[in-house]
């Protein structure tokens, strides 16, 4: 990864931050989309220490925000040289039903339009350089989860769990359709299940939520553990022209059948760009 551009969103804990740190061991020059300065701060001088002589950066953005995730990448497509991989990992779980300033669920805003908006924002300086990466985090939480293309925002009802599975039964479908539009051009993108990890997850979700995953992380696999599925897939020559995969513990293995509906990812990419105003 020498001399390799880097673009995170949710590095600055948990498995994204050791994924950016240990690609920065590795030579990587790593770009964070952070929202917490304090975080960020941090994180930049853990991956200055890992990765030396390589100008790592961080750009602020609150990733609920459409207006905000295309400032961020606008910047960053500006001030950046190609980009060559970029890794959508920020994501939450809301105990409660809010709506963003744009009308979107948070759960929904967060998981899934950010991974939508930044990646098209930063499409023209991924495929700039010639073999890039997508690598979205999802999760086996998607097991059991439907689309209510009528109910997107979870207004009909909400049940966090339930709204948090759907999100990430969107990222599969994101990347199933994103790998097939992106067909031919050099560049890949893949999806993958981290496993249940020890991380800052759900610690801010409120009420039951928060206590429950509190109990569940003594039994959880440790960041460093989560994150090698995420570092495989940006780094490893193994997996350089694999692209449309789930995968799970180093190998592509097959999601729920929801997760497979080609004509559903076609649906939701359509019903994306029009919430995020960017043509097809």
């Amino acid at each position: 990864m020498k001399g390799k551009t880097i673009v995170i969103t949710g590095g600055t804990s948990g498995i994204g931050e050791v994924a950016a740190e240990a690609l920065a061991q590795i030579g990587a020059r790593i770009i964070l989309v952070a929202r917490s300065k304090s975080r960020a701060e941090a994180t930049l001088a853990r991956l200055r220490r890992s990765g030396p002589g390589a100008a790592h950066s961080v750009y602020f953005a609150d990733l609920t925000r459409l207006a905000e995730m295309k400032r961020v990448v606008a910047e960053i497509a500006h001030r950046e040289p190609p980009i060559d991989v970029l890794i959508n990992n920020a994501g939450a779980l809301f105990g409660t039903r809010r709506l963003t300033e744009d009308g979107l669920e948070h759960t929904f805003a967060l998981n899934h339009m950010s991974y939508f908006v930044v990646t098209e924002g930063l499409r023209e300086r991924l495929l700039a350089s010639g073999a890039a990466r997508i690598v979205n985090t999802a999760s086996a939480a998607h097991q059991g989860a439907t689309l209510d293309f009528d109910d997107l925002q979870s207004a009909k009802s909400f049940r966090a769990t339930r709204v948090y599975g759907c999100s990430k039964l969107c990222n599969i479908l994101f990347t199933r359709e994103l790998a097939r539009r992106l067909h031919g051009s050099g560049l890949t993108a893949n999806c993958l299940h981290p496993g249940f990890v020890a991380t800052r997850f759900a610690d801010e979700s409120g009420g039951l939520i928060s206590r429950l995953a509190w109990l569940a992380k003594f039994f959880a696999i440790s960041p460093t553990e989560g994150a090698q599925t995420i570092i495989y897939l940006a780094s490893s020559p193994e997996v350089a022209n694999v692209t449309g995969k789930y995968f799970y513990k180093y190998r592509p293995t097959n999601p729920s059948a929801p997760a497979l509906d080609d004509r559903a990812a076609l649906a939701l990419w359509q019903r994306s760009a029009a919430l995020a105003a960017m043509e097809e």
